[in-house]
């Protein structure tokens, strides 16, 4: 099918959820797609945080297709050998103890929302009528009922009203407000180090490791939010391993599958007690299809240097942004960590975003003002160089 075909069948029968881009992607090689009209794109959003080893790596694709031959699932009624060594290897890479798998991000928040509560009411004698959590505004945790209620952005809310109750919103980077939220209610504090959906804004340092401080003092959960910002994304193979801090519990998903579905959340042996059989479960979560993939995707981070190769050139990458900002007033700010990088503009992004489409460069834009980079961490400096070569001619025009 060519691509007005595809556009004019998806617009028939699916259901009008996004503002897709008039492109029909059909295949991908490294940092590189290409699109049902031939066209090639460097792409610098890699399926929105989702592809950090690029497209159709050669070991992820291996992988799929020896498992999807041998076995694919069969539930967790039983024991999963997969499941097992993917646990192990989070595990023995962190601060966790324990895993639960699911198949999203916003599950991933769903089990921890769970998790922090049923702790919490079965820990102590005070525990049962804490059952609150505070997040930060601007943040993003999913697109559930208690995900989108979690969400510090009530554009996501609108309309869905009764939300759960439970939930208090407060400044990111704000310390004291944060303090003067807790109450005698409060159960957990569900932070992302790095907003993402948000307009990509890095937690400081004082800041996070302050939270973690108020958690300690008040008996507190702290869960962080690493969906988009963890597995390497930040140049550190969790993004709160920048702070110099350990959360209770973390949700993962996105980069862990590398375009194949699967979350994870991740939690210190004495909260992870709090869950006993019973209390959650997901059919497809964790199934051998999914952890086979998860392992290689993992074994290839850790083994060879892509974590690194994102430190590295996520800072190559910022410092020609901030290079960028000197030649052009348009540019209003740069931030981020790693390969998770925004340039926030005093104008309109959108039209950027369409011009490099045009010009070969995919990017994205948040906020209406806000470009936001995340290439596969697999990204070499002369791929950041056409880039920003695109990008220039993109904010002159």
């Amino acid at each position: 099918m060519n691509t007005k075909e595809v556009i004019e069948l998806s617009d028939r029968y699916i259901m009008n959820t996004y503002r897709r881009l008039p492109v029909v992607m059909v295949r991908g090689q490294g940092v590189r797609l290409w699109d049902a009209d031939g066209r090639e794109y460097l792409d610098f959003v890699s399926g929105l945080a989702v592809n950090s080893l690029g497209h159709s790596h050669p070991k992820v694709v291996k992988a799929i297709w020896r498992q999807a031959n041998t076995l694919m699932h069969v539930s967790n009624l039983y024991h999963i050998e997969q499941q097992a060594r993917l646990a192990q290897l989070l595990c023995e890479n962190s601060f966790a103890a324990k895993a639960f798998f699911c198949n999203s991000g916003t599950e991933a928040v769903e089990a921890a929302i769970k998790l922090a509560r049923k702790y919490t009411k079965t820990s102590s004698k005070n525990g049962a009528g804490k059952y609150e959590i505070i997040t930060a505004k601007h943040s993003f945790h999913g697109r559930t009922l208690a995900a989108i209620t979690a969400t510090g952005q009530p554009k996501y809310q609108k309309y869905f009203e009764p939300l759960p109750p439970g939930f208090k919103y407060v400044p990111f980077n704000h310390l004291q407000a944060m303090q003067e939220a807790i109450t005698a209610q409060t159960c957990a504090i569900m932070l992302e180090p790095i907003q993402g959906e948000g307009g990509v804004y890095p937690a400081t340092k004082e800041y996070l490791q302050g939270v973690a401080r108020l958690c300690r003092e008040n008996n507190l959960l702290l869960i962080l939010d690493e969906i988009q910002c963890g597995l390497g994304r930040s140049g550190k193979f969790l993004a709160h391993q920048l702070y110099e801090i350990e959360p209770d519990i973390c949700t993962l998903a996105k980069a862990l599958g590398n375009g194949f579905p699967i979350g994870a959340m991740l939690a210190k042996e004495q909260v992870a007690q709090g869950f006993e059989p019973g209390d959650h479960a997901s059919t497809f979560g964790g199934n051998p299809l999914a952890c086979e993939v998860a392992l290689t995707v993992l074994q290839v981070l850790l083994d060879e240097g892509i974590i690194e190769n994102a430190a590295k050139t996520g800072q190559y990458f910022k410092n020609k942004l901030l290079e960028l900002a000197t030649k052009h007033p348009q540019i209003k700010a740069v931030r981020g960590a790693g390969l998770m990088l925004g340039v926030e503009l005093t104008g309109d992004g959108q039209s950027v975003v369409d011009y490099c489409r045009q010009q070969g460069l995919l990017i994205n834009c948040i906020n209406n003002k806000i470009l936001r980079f995340l290439p596969p961490l697999i990204v070499k400096e002369s791929e950041i160089d056409t880039a920003l070569e695109i990008l220039d001619r993109a904010i002159m025009n």
